[in-house]
């Protein structure tokens, strides 16, 4: 078992009401999409309101909803994002969000640790910031997990592979 695991949040900007008729097909398929990512290979948590999934919480603006999970590495999260049934609905996303106002950011954090919206935030606004690197990056600019160095410091650098 790997000491690190993967944390992605994303947030979306709503080009309309969660409840209109123009964002139908995108609350029709949470469900499947969701269960979905329950079953898949190097899933490990995602955070859920009362219904599920996670768009009655809003910590960004109520017009955005916002997805925070952990996964087992950066493979596993990549498969499950492009090459399983959600990335049909990810082909859709411009029409249901705003990507002006959208916010994807990945880090790595300890093996069973489960990271709140405050740590989440925290890490977008890095990203913001100073771009990727290594306690926040992208799908286009990941980095490796932090690994122990023989003088017990962490070193991280750029994925090779990406």
């Amino acid at each position: 078992m790997s000491a690190w695991h993967l944390a992605q949040l994303n947030t979306a900007a709503l080009r309309h009401g969660i409840d209109s008729p123009e964002m139908a097909d995108f609350v029709a398929a949470l469900d499947a999409v969701n269960a979905l990512a329950d079953v898949a290979p190097g899933f490990v948590w995602r955070l859920t309101d009362d219904s599920g999934n996670a768009t009655a919480l809003r910590p960004f603006g109520a017009d955005r909803i916002v997805n925070l999970s952990v996964w087992t590495d950066l493979a596993a999260l990549r498969s499950y994002v492009y090459r399983s049934a959600h990335a049909d609905v990810l082909r859709r996303r411009r029409e249901w969000f705003d990507p002006s106002g959208s916010v994807s950011v990945l880090w790595w954090v300890p093996s069973g640790h489960v990271p709140g919206l405050d740590e989440a935030r925290t890490r977008a606004e890095e990203l913001a910031v100073a771009g990727p690197g290594p306690t926040a990056f992208t799908f286009g600019q990941p980095y490796e997990p932090p690994e122990q160095s023989s003088r017990g410091v962490p070193s991280r650098g750029p994925m090779a592979d990406a």
